[in-house]
């Protein structure tokens, strides 16, 4: 599967990659972020969708070039994986899925919050955030 899906993130296939931690029995530490739209205030206006939208080859490349830079900094790292939505996600709705897995739970934590900031400052995905009363705004994803 590709980092990117279109909609928002479902119940099946967080299940799925889920159940697919299974297979490495290697693996005792799983940690997981998942990133919802927020209802947030912007100027008297409730942001009611983002819309997301991405280069899809360059986001595959960053996803990986990502990934593979989280197991060289963490030994015990085993599997990193970056979903992210494009479309229209709506308020509620999950957007972000980072699934880290270790040998041991310290690894896969720590990996797993640096996987997401690292996300947020290179993977080339662009949101304009929707308001309730229709207008829009693009917005820039601002690390920690």
């Amino acid at each position: 599967m590709g980092c990117l899906v279109d909609g928002p993130l479902t119940n099946e296939l967080i299940g799925s990659l889920a159940s697919m931690l299974r297979e490495d029995k290697s693996c005792g530490g799983h940690s997981s972020f998942m990133g919802m739209v927020r209802a947030d205030e912007e100027g008297g206006r409730t942001v009611r969708a983002i819309e997301y939208s991405a280069h899809g080859p360059m986001a595959e490349k960053s996803a990986a070039e990502i990934s593979s830079e989280i197991k060289a900094q963490f030994d015990d790292v085993r599997e990193v994986t970056i979903v992210h939505s494009t479309g229209i996600v709506e308020a509620g709705e999950l957007s972000l899925l980072v699934l880290v897995s270790a040998g041991h739970r310290r690894q896969a934590m720590e990996a797993c919050a640096r996987t997401v900031e690292l996300v947020k400052e290179r993977l080339p995905v662009w949101k304009k955030e929707i308001y309730s009363d229709n207008t829009h705004n693009w917005r820039r994803n601002e690390p920690l």
